[in-house]
C-alpha cells in the first residue's frame, strides 16, 4: 500500500473481538491507527505494551484498531486469539484476518505493521517491524497535530 493512499474498506472479518468498526466510522473526525499483529509474533506481543500506551493516551484523538493476522494454521483458532489479546490489554477492536482479506486489501505481508491514516483516511505513514515506536509515536503526532 502506498502513501497517501486512501483506507481499504474494514471488510471480510472472520470475526470480531471488542466490537467492530467501519471504514465510515474511523474517518471524519480523528485519525487511525491500524495495527497489523499474530499471536505466533513474539516481537507482536513484546511491542503491545506500546500501543496499548498509545491507544490509552491518545483515545481522544485516535482511532485504534487491531488486524489479527495469521501466520500459520495454529493462530487461525479464535479462542487462543481472544485469550492472548486479553493477556496482552487488547481492548480495541480486533479484526479476524483468518482469510487474510484485509491483510490482501493493504498489502500487508508483516507483522507487527503499523498504517497510520490521517482523519480524512489517506495513509501517511507505514512501518512494519518490532523496532522504530519512537518513530511511530513521531508520526502519530505529526498526524495529530494537523487535526488541531
Amino acid at each position: 500500500m502506498k502513501l497517501r493512499a486512501p483506507m481499504p474498506e474494514l471488510i471480510g472479518a472472520t470475526t470480531w473481538l471488542n466490537g467492530d468498526v467501519s471504514k465510515d466510522e474511523l474517518i471524519g473526525e480523528k485519525p487511525t491507527l491500524i495495527h497489523f499483529w499474530s499471536i505466533s509474533c513474539h516481537l507482536c506481543k513484546e511491542a503491545m505494551p506500546k500501543v496499548n500506551e498509545f491507544r490509552d493516551e491518545y483515545k481522544e484523538k485516535l482511532n485504534v484498531v487491531a488486524v489479527h493476522m495469521p501466520r500459520s494454521e495454529n493462530d487461525l483458532n479464535v479462542e487462543e486469539i481472544e485469550k492472548v489479546a486479553n493477556e496482552h490489554g487488547i481492548s480495541q477492536p480486533i479484526f479476524i484476518d483468518n482469510e487474510h482479506k484485509l491483510a490482501d486489501a493493504f498489502e500487508n505481508q508483516y507483522v507487527p505493521a503499523y498504517y497510520v491514516f490521517d482523519k480524512s483516511g489517506v495513509l501517511r505513514h507505514f512501518q512494519a517491524g518490532g523496532s522504530g515506536m519512537k518513530m511511530l509515536e513521531k508520526r502519530v503526532n505529526r498526524v495529530l497535530s494537523e487535526v488541531e
